[in-house]
């Protein structure tokens, strides 16, 4: 027989301060005996995360730690994500999937520097959260063991985890009434569970916590001019910003347009779909000026095999795979293809609506001389030539069914 592993004596969770994390101390408390080391990682969620830290250390943890990683995360891990184009299935813009790695590595960062001998995390059994935490783990810190309590515990619902935290008397916002699963950071702000769930429902406006409604938005129209250098935002109307500000200036403005939300059905990695409602103001604005540009700055070779690629980055992302070295090398075509990804967009938003106004670069490859219908530098006589040689394929098919080499 195998002898059990001891039990970690000093576990580092990964706690948000929501449902899940704020039971998890008391219940690593009674099941494991171990200290607990809360580590609160500041992704742009809008919260108080003071308040989350007292809110740690009265359920039961020894120390709490809030670390500021915004900037990280916008440079990181949504500019790369950004510049490869990565939609996963075509909309999901991957906010809760670029976040999960870089909490989860500062989380492992911080154990291995206090000596703790265990990591956790509030990631259910039926979700991809649970993946992309412990790829990072395994990244990062491969020998430490990890406690994913909703693997382990008798707990079954979020019903009867609050009631575990209503026993165990932990303050917690959601009740049987809100019973949404929410995350947020600075990319977006998603829902799942409740209602949810029954896809004939659509999500009730009481919901959305972000973005305005279209019917609420302003009557009069917003435009805004987002600036990019090489594939990188780097501007909004003209003004240089930093990451988290730039991102900042335009989700304000796209959430009180009504701009950027989404209701879809998903493939979790696990293998089931699901349906999620996601909020991702900016994040809308920032996607739709990067693929106009691109249009404008990429040559149809490069533009047409990248789309293959930025589908399967955006898997690698989903997936938990983000430190793999299969996205670190589409990272290092990414970087050479968007070299001259560098220009302006412009676009209009208006209840809900978004419209490219204007597509400016240094590197445009469009040129009018070719593409209005006077004839200028093209020669039409040349078409004549390409066409039969394109239609080659096509043409000696039927060519050589006329006699007879097959029927």
């Amino acid at each position: 027989m195998t002898p059990q592993a001891p039990k970690p004596k000093k576990v580092v969770l990964a706690y948000s301060g929501g449902l899940d994390t704020s039971i998890i101390i008391p219940w690593l408390r009674e099941n494991y005996g171990c200290e607990v080391i809360a580590m609160i990682g500041d992704v742009g969620q809008q919260e108080d995360l003071e308040a989350a830290r007292k809110k740690a250390l009265t359920t039961g943890a020894s120390t709490a730690y809030v670390e500021d990683l915004r900037e990280e995360f916008v440079r990181d891990y949504i500019w790369p994500t950004l510049r490869a184009g990565a939609v996963y299935e075509h909309t999901y813009l991957l906010g809760t999937s670029m976040a999960r790695p870089v909490l989860a590595k500062r989380q492992a960062e911080l154990a291995l520097q206090l000596g703790a001998d265990g990591l956790s995390h509030g990631c259910t059994g039926k979700g991809n959260d649970q993946v992309r935490f412990e790829l990072a783990y395994k990244a990062i810190a491969p020998h430490l063991p990890i406690i994913a309590p909703w693997r382990e515990w008798a707990i079954d619902s979020r019903e009867d985890a609050i009631a575990y935290a209503q026993k165990h008397h932990v303050q917690v916002e959601q009740s049987r009434a809100n019973i949404y699963s929410r995350d947020r950071n600075i990319w977006h702000l998603s829902h799942e569970g409740g209602d949810l769930e029954d896809l004939a429902n659509a999500p009730r406006e009481s919901m959305w916590q972000w973005i305005v409604s279209p019917e609420q938005a302003p009557e009069k129209a917003e435009e805004v001019e987002i600036g990019f250098e090489a594939g990188t935002p780097v501007s909004v109307n003209g003004k240089k910003l930093g990451p988290v500000a730039l991102l900042n200036a335009l989700n304000d403005i796209a959430a009180t347009h009504g701009v950027g939300r989404t209701d879809l059905v998903e493939n979790r990695l696990v293998g089931m779909k699901s349906r999620g409602a996601y909020e991702t103001p900016g994040g809308t604005l920032l996607v739709t000026a990067h693929r106009e540009l691109e249009r404008l700055t990429l040559d149809r070779e490069t533009s047409h095999f990248q789309q293959a690629l930025s589908g399967r980055y955006a898997e690698l992302v989903y997936y938990g795979l983000w430190f793999s070295p299969l996205r670190e090398s589409l990272d290092g075509f990414f970087n050479v293809a968007q070299q001259r990804v560098t220009g302006s967009v412009g676009l209009k938003l208006w209840k809900g609506t978004l419209n490219v106004t204007k597509r400016l670069s240094p590197f445009s490859l469009y040129r009018s001389d070719l593409a209005s219908f006077s004839m200028g530098r093209y020669n039409p006589k040349d078409a004549e030539g390409f066409i039969n040689l394109f239609a080659l394929p096509v043409t000696v098919r039927p060519m050589a069914k006329a006699e007879g080499q097959y029927s």
